[in-house]
């Protein structure tokens, strides 16, 4: 655990910072928070200790199932983009009625990055209290966090929308994301292999080969193949994983066959696409993470504005996951799931690091 300098304590009194140097109004001190409180920073490693990867599934499941019932208070997504160098940050912010706290969560990605030699993505959340507005708890998580919930909300739409019997699974992408879809979908289906196609064929080499070493996808058994075109894929996979910041479409609709689900996991953005919105209107079923951010960005806007869908078409994940008949009901059906990533995702993983964290402290 971090803790914040003393130099970021408020001034006492609402006087001036006692440090001269500092000469910034820090505003009064109030009686219910002495004034030498400040929030624990928790750094990467503490979070990774702390985090239950065995519950994460059904945490964030819970959660979609609450934001579908309006048991959410999520606002408009906050977009920042960049041109030079090229980078996007995304600000999700939100509360769950009844809780304890709410959660601000700030994630980016600067792609030109690994040319410096360092992460792409960085991030934070940040814990406040619901009844102080205190910030109690933050989170530096480096946008691992967001990388997990990401991957546990592909998790739960394959669970509640995966044909029975799935051999083979495909990933479209070899991204930070394309391998931890692929990770974590192993918790949830019983596969005998995964396939794997992106662009960049030394990269596909290079996915497969570090995920080979993968203790989630050594336990699963699956074996693991490069697809040499994503036609090759999508005849062999019944379950699709598209993980990409395409731009234009990755997946068209005839490529996908009957009995078919795909995830789409990349058009968490305006602009992005990875699906062919002709291949929306084909689907017998399309479910959003949130009807309101799917019909404002995302593969399902495209369809929309391509007129293959409408806005009342959709169904929400959460709605499906409490109430089954909604979603498949055949194994010949098209389903797909345009998951653009929802608050509530974040406040849940949040609260799981931090109850983890008020028990490891209780402990001692």
């Amino acid at each position: 655990m971090i803790t914040i300098p003393a130099l970021l304590s408020p001034a006492r009194s609402g006087r001036m910072a006692d440090d001269p140097r500092r000469a910034i109004w820090c505003g009064p001190t109030y009686s219910s928070q002495p004034a030498d409180i400040v929030p624990d920073v928790l750094a990467l490693d503490e979070i990774r200790s702390l985090l239950d990867t065995d519950r994460l599934i059904d945490e964030i499941e819970a959660g979609f199932v609450l934001y579908s019932e309006g048991k959410v208070t999520v606002p408009p997504v906050g977009f920042l983009h960049f041109d030079d160098p090229p980078g996007d940050v995304h600000i999700k912010y939100g509360s769950i009625t009844e809780d304890e706290h709410w959660v601000l969560k700030i994630a980016s990605g600067f792609y030109d990055n690994p040319l410096l030699d360092i992460p792409p993505s960085d991030g934070v959340i940040l814990v406040f209290s619901r009844r102080t507005g205190a910030l109690e708890l933050v989170l530096h998580d480096r946008c691992w966090l967001t990388d997990m919930r990401t991957a546990a909300a592909g998790a739960v739409a394959a669970r509640h929308l995966a044909p029975s019997g799935v051999e083979q699974i495909g990933i479209i992408g070899t991204g930070v994301q394309a391998r931890m879809q692929l990770e974590m979908l192993c918790s949830v289906v019983e596969a005998d292999s995964a396939m794997v196609w992106g662009r960049d064929e030394a990269r596909v080499h290079a996915m497969i080969e570090d995920l080979t070493k993968s203790p989630a996808i050594q336990a699963a058994g699956l074996t693991l193949h490069a697809a040499a075109t994503v036609d090759e894929l999508t005849e062999q996979s019944r379950l699709i994983v598209t993980a990409t910041s395409a731009r234009a479409p990755v997946l068209r609709a005839d490529q996908v066959r009957a009995g078919t689900h795909i995830t789409a996991m990349g058009s968490d953005d305006d602009g992005k696409q990875e699906l062919e919105a002709v291949l929306l209107g084909k689907a017998d079923r399309v479910v959003a993470d949130s009807v309101a951010q799917c019909s404002a960005y995302g593969e399902c806007l495209h369809a929309i504005e391509a007129g293959e869908i409408a806005k009342g078409d959709l169904l929400e994940l959460g709605a499906v996951v409490a109430g089954p008949a909604l979603g498949r009901t055949s194994d010949d059906q098209i389903t797909v799931a345009d998951l653009t990533g929802v608050a509530v995702q974040d406040i849940q993983i949040a609260k799981m690091v931090a109850r983890a964290r008020h028990e490891t402290r209780k402990g001692r």
